[in-house]
């Protein structure tokens, strides 16, 4: 259990120290929204091709990543179906709170929970290169076409070139495919560069809590609540049934899909939600409420399921 109790206290160190920049002003109006599109456009596309580009791509036909993703796609549809009879809201908040609900912190806390509590790494690399090649672009692709106002088979198929995440993480996979080995001139740079993406993401949202208040009504906590209670509360109940009954997975390798699945809402998502500036705040506080809720719920599947 040390494990998850390291990656929160991780990430809560860093977000704290975002509020208090924000709070005491230290780097100035709209500092937020330049660290989000710094990040967005610069270092997370360099951090995702620097793990992508020695990913093991037979990763995506084991039982394990088909448990995660059937558990997603449920995860995501439930969020839909009480979004489209309760709340009614546009194509792009929605995809938000779906993604929300569904997109797991599999960097930040996941890796120090993997190495910790699972003992390997190894379970929580197949679930990065999903959402980075599979669940990232869908969101993005759907969040570029419902902003811009118009739907086009032209946008559609033009949508990953021209976005520089999407990009990296094809290009990764593709070296990664035929066995390319990058040069480390090549690769040194933008390691440094994508090792900024995470503290800035994080001091980026730390820096958007000051001055608002959680939950606060008429900001769609709602939505919040839901998508709250689906990502650290039905998704292992999810991910345990399927693994279990329909994969076959038994013993450390049930008890990683589960804990892979309880697993907080990623900050990515705030970061796409601001890029677009759709959702921001039922982003944001998913985000914090997940990673609050979540830290009893990881605890639980370890004392039932380790």
């Amino acid at each position: 259990m040390g494990g998850v109790l390291i990656g929160f206290a991780i990430i809560g160190f860093v977000i704290l120290v975002g509020y208090v920049v924000g709070r005491i002003g230290i780097a100035g109006p709209g500092a937020g929204y330049v660290l989000n599109r710094l990040t967005f456009f610069v270092a997370t596309p360099a951090l995702l091709f620097t793990v992508l580009v020695h990913a093991d791509v037979r990763v995506f036909v084991s039982p394990f990543l088909m448990t995660v993703l059937c558990s997603v796609l449920l995860g995501a549809a439930l969020f839909v179906t009480v979004s489209l009879v309760f709340f009614r809201t546009p194509v792009a908040e929605t995809t938000l709170g779906a993604t929300a609900a569904t997109y797991v912190n599999a960097n930040n806390i996941g890796l120090p929970v993997a190495i910790y509590v699972l003992g390997s790494a190894q379970y929580v690399a197949p679930v990065l290169l999903l959402q980075l090649l599979v669940l990232a672009p869908l969101t993005l692709t759907i969040l570029d076409m419902s902003t811009r106002g118009r739907v086009s088979l032209r946008s559609i198929l033009t949508q990953p070139v021209r976005n520089p995440m999407i990009i990296a993480s094809a290009a990764a996979v593709l070296i990664a495919t035929l066995g390319i080995t990058v040069p480390e001139p090549i690769l040194a740079p933008l390691e440094i560069l994508g090792g900024a993406a995470i503290p800035m993401v994080l001091l980026a949202f730390g820096m958007s809590l000051h001055g608002q208040r959680l939950l606060k009504a008429g900001t769609g906590r709602k939505q919040v609540a839901v998508a709250s209670v689906i990502k650290v509360g039905v998704m292992p109940v999810i991910a345990y049934l399927l693994g279990r009954f329909a994969f076959g997975l038994t013993g450390t390798e049930l008890f990683a899909v589960v804990t892979v699945s309880a697993l907080p809402t990623a900050q990515n998502i705030y970061n796409f939600s601001a890029r677009y500036n759709r959702g921001t705040v039922i982003a944001r506080d998913t985000v914090l409420v997940t990673t609050i809720a979540s830290l009893p719920s990881l605890l639980l599947i370890a004392a039932l399921l380790a």
